[in-house]
Order: C-alpha cells, then sequence, then structure tokens
C-alpha cells in the first residue's frame, strides 16, 4: 500500500492541464464493443480505474493498440464471448466499478451480457436496479447468482420500449442506451441522465450510426439500427479534476492557471466556487485563479447559511462536494454540505477534525463547516484514503496544513488522478511518493 509524504503550507504557482474524463472513460471505451469495426479514442486518462477497463477489454478478445500516451485504438472483431464464464473474468470485473458497463453493448451484439458484482468507491450503496429492470424492458431475461453475486442477462432479441428510470443513473442510462441502440423498434428513456459525458457517449454513438433523438435532454428517443460502425473520439477534460485544482488554488492560496477546461460544460461548477468566495476568471477556455489571502461565504438572501447539495446534471456534482468541504474549512462563514445520493461520503471528515477543521457531522449525509477565516491553519497528521474523492480532498487539506502529512491508500487517489505527485510538484508542492 503506497503513500504520499506531503510539506504543506506552500503556495504554490502555474499552469496545469486537466486529464481526460474519468467518468466519460468508462463509458466511451465499453461502447467500443458495439462494433467490429476500428475506434480510435483520444484524450484517455492514464489512471488505474481507465487501465483495468482496457486490460479487461483485452481479456474479451479486443485488439488494443496504443497510438500515444492517451490516445488508443480499439477492435472489437474477434471477442471471446465465453471468457464472460471464467473465473479470471468473475476476479477481474469484480475489481472494478465501471465493468458494470460492458454489459449493454455485449447484450446488444452478443445476446448476453454477464458481470461479477463490481466493486469500487465504499461510499454506501450503489444499486444496479436501474441498469437490469432498463434490460429487462427490453426484453431480456434477467438471472443472479446470490452465491458468487453474478448477473446474468441474455436475449434472443432486444424490442425497443417506453421505460421511466427510478433514478437518473448516468451509468444505469448508458448502460441501457448502449443496449437499445441496437434494439428493433423504438426506445423512449424518460428521467434519463443528461451529464456532458452522457451527452458524449451519445454523440460517439451517432458517429457510429445509431439514430438517438434528445440528446442533453432527460428524454432519449433510440430508434434501433442492426449495425454500428467505427469512429473517432477524443473525451472531454475531467470536470472533477478542474474543480480540484480550484479547490487546491483556494486551500493554498495559490495563483494557478488550468487549461483547456471545456469551460461551456462544466455547468454550475465555477459558480459554486463563487458562492464560497474564491475569485475565478475565464480566460478562453482556461481558468485562472489569483492568488487570494481569504474568501468569504455567501448566504442566502435572507441571511441564512449557504447550503451546498448534490443533485442530477445540471445539477452540482456528488463528485465535488469531498473538496467543497474541504475548502470551506478555511473560509469566512459556514456552510451546509449535504451530500444526498451516497450515504458514506462524508465520513472521511474526522480526519479533517483531527487536523483541526471545525465540522460537525449531523448525519450520514450532512456536514456542517464553520470556516476559520485562516485564524488557525490546518496541521498536517497521518491518515488513509478511504475513496478517491475523499483522497484528493485530504490531499489538498495537507498541502494547505503546516507540517508534515502523511497519507496511505493512495491507490485510491492513482484510480481517478494521472501522475498527480509530478504534476502538483511542477506547481511548487513537497509531495513524495513512498
Amino acid at each position: 500500500m503506497g503513500s504520499f509524504e506531503i510539506r504543506g503550507g506552500k503556495k504554490l504557482k502555474g499552469e496545469i492541464i486537466p486529464q481526460g474524463a474519468k467518468n466519460e472513460a468508462l463509458q466511451i471505451l465499453c461502447a467500443v464493443l458495439l462494433t467490429p469495426e476500428k475506434v480510435v479514442i483520444k484524450n484517455i486518462p492514464d489512471i488505474l480505474d481507465v487501465q483495468k477497463l482496457i486490460s479487461l477489454l483485452e481479456d474479451l478478445g479486443v485488439e488494443v493498440e496504443r497510438l500515444d500516451k492517451s490516445e488508443y485504438s480499439f477492435c472489437a472483431k474477434n471477442v471471446d464471448i465465453e471468457y464472460l464464464n471464467s473465473e479470471a473474468f468473475k476476479k477481474k470485473g469484480r475489481s472494478l466499478r465501471g465493468s458494470i458497463m460492458i454489459v449493454g453493448p455485449l447484450l446488444a451484439r452478443f445476446g448476453k451480457g454477464y458481470i461479477p458484482k463490481p466493486g469500487g468507491d465504499k461510499i454506501g450503496r450503489r444499486r444496479l436496479d436501474t441498469h437490469f429492470e432498463g434490460f429487462k424492458k427490453l426484453g431480456a431475461q434477467f438471472n443472479y447468482n446470490p452465491t458468487e453475486h453474478f448477473y446474468m442477462v441474455e436475449a434472443s432479441n432486444l424490442n425497443g420500449c417506453y421505460m421511466h428510470l427510478d433514478e437518473a443513473s448516468v451509468t444505469g442510462t448508458a448502460n441501457i442506451l448502449m443496449a437499445a441502440v441496437m434494439a428493433k423498434g423504438t426506445t423512449t428513456i424518460y428521467n434519463a441522465a443528461c451529464e456532458p459525458y452522457l451527452q458524449q457517449l451519445c454523440k460517439m454513438l451517432v458517429r457510429m450510426g445509431a439514430k438517438i433523438d434528445g440528446i442533453g435532454s432527460n428524454l432519449l428517443r433510440i430508434e434501433g439500427v442492426d449495425y454500428l460502425g467505427g469512429t473517432e473520439h477524443t473525451m472531454l477534460p475531467d470536470m472533477i479534476e478542474i474543480g480540484s485544482f480550484i479547490g487546491l488554488a483556494a486551500m493554498t492560496q495559490s495563483e494557478i492557471t488550468i487549461k483547456n477546461v471545456a469551460y461551456d460544460e462544466l455547468g454550475l461548477i465555477p459558480e459554486i466556487f463563487r458562492r464560497l468566495g474564491i475569485k475565478l476568471e475565464r480566460r478562453g477556455d482556461d481558468i485562472f485563479i489569483p492568488e487570494q489571502e481569504s474568501y468569504e461565504v455567501d448566504t442566502f438572501i435572507d441571511g441564512s447559511i449557504l447550503t451546498i447539495s448534490d443533485a442530477p446534471w445540471p445539477g452540482f456534482t456528488p463528485d465535488l462536494l469531498s473538496i467543497i468541504l474541504v475548502v470551506a474549512t478555511q473560509a469566512k462563514g459556514s456552510v451546509l454540505v449535504h451530500q444526498k445520493m451516497f450515504e458514506s461520503r462524508l465520513f472521511f471528515v474526522d480526519k479533517l477534525i483531527d487536523m483541526g477543521a471545525q465540522i460537525i457531522l449531523c448525519d450520514p449525509h450532512r456536514a456542517t463547516v464553520i470556516g476559520l477565516n485562516r485564524s488557525q491553519n490546518l496541521r498536517g497528521i497521518e491518515m488513509t484514503s478511504p475513496d478517491i474523492r475523499a483522497g484528493v480532498s485530504l490531499l489538498i487539506a495537507a498541502l494547505s496544513a503546516d507540517g508534515k502529512s502523511t497519507i496511505h491508500n493512495i491507490e485510491q487517489i492513482d484510480r481517478g488522478y494521472q501522475d498527480i505527485e509530478n504534476r502538483l510538484r511542477r506547481l511548487g508542492a513537497d509531495i513524495v511518493r513512498k
């Protein structure tokens, strides 16, 4: 188990380029299974979760060629569908939550899709019902082996239908969409997720020959086709990394420029950080954050405490609430952070409290942060990263803290952030991987 050793309290300065979007990559990579033709994908992040998924595709028989550091070609001409029955598949598929999204494409093209109960972050219940209920509505038969925690869907034919998703699940929408593009007839998906990464998947599928209307809305209409072809696709920059770097600049009182952010795809993210009092400026497609001695939290019109909560897109992404919580610890004013989607994501606050933050954990979903207004710095401690986003939040806290911090289990951070220590060192951070 690796560790980061950080000596905090240093102001950073410079430019940083966000990686390709992790959450988009996990969808887009699975879509290559829909065609026997070559698919070229650019701006793929070099992170652990993506590496695992590419390895899983190779084990399925997909021909993978690395063309550049972040560019790959894929050809799923000779997929070994029987690999799904192997013990090797059950072990590898279990280690990655993103593996769930191979089921839709395999079901569409080969009439079967299997997956062991996938892993990932330990942030509370992340049920898969939406995925499988959607497949069943398309005509698939669902079976579950409770002993091995193994999910199976099979169908000789998929037929389009109307469905209203019980939740606007991003991965659920993506999985059902990839099955529906090759179903017979018309599929209508209401309460579909519509975040930019889902839109990217839709646009890629359309270039492959799919017929999809309503892209960018929560009502998708898909006319099934018999065949999908190859394409090229360039992924968006990772909006979660961009938000993390905004928070890093504020906490460390640093002047940082985040390059090539696809600003128009960021939704509420810049505005939410502005509500915390953080100054940021759009410069073309870059974000400039000036060195800022202090930042004051906005309040509602009636003067009541600011509440920041997550919601399905175009609401604020839950993946940035951990960053918001850390940034609020040094603000002037108080913030109620309400994590609605996952009941265990706020449990890392005990480590921030040990560092000197003033936080009241109200319940598994809500935490009140009383900003210190830099009256006292956080102090370095030894801690363990519980998940990707909490891990980076603790890393940001450590970079702003007095003294030395050690963060263990940094494999969690590696799952979502590419070469993070070297990129931070180029900004002036004192961070070493042990």
